[in-house]
């Protein structure tokens, strides 16, 4: 289904939620390779990168630092998905310290939030703080309701999107497709900043590029903190990118 629809690469970001969801690479890296094999055996040419939706915790930082919680590829990035229904307290706070030691919280589905309506500042001061914003497909097709898409197209238009994600959770309910918002995407604002959120900054997350490839064409990443690497190289992703969270 997603191929069909044109993605290649695809990231399966299962949630880390201590108590609920008590993923970790441990048990992801060997359900990925399990699926990968499944999907070559059959010439599905779908690639698939390994990562995890990780909620707030007190150790999240060290999970990190071991490895026991996945980046993205192996990358400075990871998805970090806030609390739906109240904006947790010192929330900036955590963020400088994961961005002091190292890693890129990527806000997951910000429009989808309950309390980001209320709290809007707070997603620009995260975004100028350096934290991409990945936003769901669907909203911007108004699949999560009215509110959800209203802040969509509001962070669309503000320029505060880093890119787009499917956010799939199967094939009849949270469908991994991306065309439709693809389209819809180039025809608010543009073919070239549709392909910089679907195409180019999602390659530049799982290659690890500079914080600044995911800003919009007007803003800075990290204006308070910027995240450095070295010996990381640009690599292209030529078709649509699904993320599976």
């Amino acid at each position: 289904m997603a191929v069909a629809d044109g993605t290649t690469q695809m990231a399966c970001t299962p949630h880390i939620f201590p108590g609920k969801y008590p993923n970790s690479s441990e048990t992801i890296i060997p359900a990925l390779h399990a699926l990968q094999a499944v999907l070559d055996a059959q010439d599905i040419p779908l690639r698939l990168f390994c990562g995890a939706d990780v909620h707030l915790a007190p150790d999240l930082i060290e999970r990190l630092g071991s490895g026991d919680v996945p980046t993205l590829n192996n990358s400075r990035y990871f998805l970090l998905e806030p609390p739906h229904e109240i904006l947790p307290p010192k929330l900036e706070d955590f963020v400088d310290r994961l961005l002091e030691a190292g890693f890129v919280p990527i806000i997951t589905h910000p429009e989808r939030l309950l309390w980001v309506g209320r709290h809007f500042e707070m997603i620009r001061r995260l975004a100028d703080s350096g934290c991409p914003m990945q936003v769901t497909a669907g909203s911007i097709l108004g699949a999560f309701g009215p509110a959800a898409s209203e802040l969509a197209h509001r962070m669309l238009k503000e320029d505060l999107i880093s890119f787009f994600a499917s956010d799939a959770h199967g094939t009849t309910w949270r469908k991994p497709l991306m065309a439709n918002a693809y389209q819809t995407v180039a025809e608010l604002v543009g073919d070239e900043q549709a392909e910089q959120m679907f195409v180019e900054r999602p390659a530049a997350i799982l290659a690890n590029a500079e914080p600044a490839a995911l800003t919009g064409s007007g803003r800075r990443a990290g204006t308070r903190r910027r995240v450095t690497s070295d010996g990381f190289a640009w690599r292209v992703v030529h078709r649509i990118l699904g993320s599976a969270s």
